[in-house]
């Protein structure tokens, strides 16, 4: 991800959006795989279960508006945030999301951390701290803004999908506890409405690109 955003290349880079769609097409395409092969390689077989499951079902899928959204936002953030900062920052500060899954988990399902659990946290937090500390360089000062003006818009993206990380994660979490359809159901389910929501954030992404087409 992080080589594709900063690869220098003639002419417009692909839109963050458009990544987005397809994995979810690719995730949706490789639960069906699976569901296909625990009906014993049934089409009728899969075709009824997606058919009362999902189709029938219209209001598990407005349930599943919220993550849907949340994880459209959060994929999108990704790019945005490994568009302007480098790999090991990003890989390093996008592990805050076990800190928020954890806090989320808390305040969501009623669960309990013990000792040892808060203590990794907060070393875990210590390290992204350390991670963030200015590093002295020999660049020009004016090029040194920039990269401190990329790199704050790079952090608050990681922060905020670390944010829609946890709550998206624990929300799903909670959904799959109060039901008795299989995980792949429930990830064709968020699937589709995922690429129906970042279909539309492309279309918005299309807008302007065409406009300045046309005046071009």
């Amino acid at each position: 991800m992080r080589y594709s955003r900063t690869l220098k290349e003639n002419g417009p880079r692909y839109l963050a959006s458009s990544a987005v769609v397809s994995a979810e097409v690719l995730k949706i395409f490789m639960c069906t795989l699976l569901i296909f092969s625990e009906n014993n390689f049934s089409l009728t077989a899969m075709y009824e279960l997606l058919n009362k499951e999902i189709l029938n079902k219209p209001v598990e899928l407005v349930k599943l508006a919220v993550p849907a959204g949340i994880y459209t936002l959060q994929n999108n953030l990704l790019y945005i945030a490994l568009s302007n900062l480098d790999a090991a920052t990003y890989q390093v500060t996008y592990q805050l999301k076990i800190l928020t899954t954890a806090l989320f988990s808390v305040s969501m399902l009623g669960k309990k951390l013990g000792s040892y659990q808060w203590l990794s946290l907060l070393f875990l937090m210590a390290g992204v701290t350390l991670v963030q500390l200015p590093v002295e360089s020999l660049g020009d000062s004016e090029q040194n803004v920039m990269s401190a003006s990329s790199q704050f818009v790079g952090l608050i993206a990681v922060l905020m999908a670390c944010v829609s990380s946890g709550f998206a994660g624990v929300y799903f979490e909670k959904i799959l506890k109060g039901t008795s359809q299989s995980l792949w159901l429930r990830n064709i389910q968020l699937g589709a409405v995922l690429v129906i929501a970042a279909t539309f954030l492309y279309g918005y992404e299309q807008k302007p690109a065409s406009s300045s087409t046309n005046k071009v």
